[in-house]
């Protein structure tokens, strides 16, 4: 019977968060009401209570998922981390780029509520820190291969990720045309470039 009991509590609580990302997607964070998300899941209100105390706290445990799955995707086959070699730019464009892809709603929602609320600012910059020193030592080999990096490393991280985020906000609000392809070869080729001053090989 206890296990039973879990087990509907867990299957409650992915519902509710598998309905914010929708209503997350279609009406933004700032908008979305608990009973908006709770109508979504198909549960009833009071229920969001007995697993997360308000909306900021859903989309806390929101955001340690997405740290919990981009840990599992640097672990993929076919990993590189050096940065002068274009494949492994490629490489993390892509992963980033499906993985942004996939999570916007999300990620736009911790934008959005950092906009209206310092605790999620200072989280989501150091949500970006975190990302940024994953791969720091991955511009470990420009000094011996005789490149100067744009700025400094983190700096230069920043405009990495800030450029892929910047595009796909374009497509997503409509202002850009590119397919998926498109997009990761067009930014590989500009963030390559950037990093290393070189054209690709």
């Amino acid at each position: 019977m206890a296990g039973r009991r879990q087990e509907r509590s867990t299957e409650t609580e992915q519902a509710l968060k598998a309905a914010a990302r929708r209503v997350f997607a279609e009406r933004g964070y700032l908008n979305t009401k608990i009973t908006d998300i709770t109508a979504a899941a198909g549960r009833a209100a009071g229920s969001f209570y007995n697993h997360f105390a308000s909306k900021e706290e859903l989309l806390q445990s929101l955001l340690k998922d997405l740290a919990v799955e981009g840990d599992s995707s640097a672990e993929a086959p076919g990993h590189k981390s050096d940065f002068t070699d274009p494949e492994a730019v490629r490489y993390h464009v892509e992963q980033y780029w499906n993985f942004a892809r996939r999570n916007w709603p999300v990620l736009r929602a911790m934008n959005q509520a950092a906009l209206v609320n310092e605790q999620f600012a200072q989280m989501v910059a150091g949500y970006g820190a975190e990302q940024r020193a994953d791969i720091a030592d991955h511009l470990d080999g420009f000094p011996a291969a005789g490149l100067k990096l744009p700025g400094s490393v983190d700096a230069s991280l920043a405009m990495m990720f800030m450029a892929t985020t910047g595009v796909l906000q374009a497509i997503e609000e409509g202002g850009l045309e590119l397919t998926d392809e498109q997009a990761v070869d067009s930014l590989t080729l500009f963030i390559y470039r950037g990093l290393t001053g070189r054209d690709m090989p």
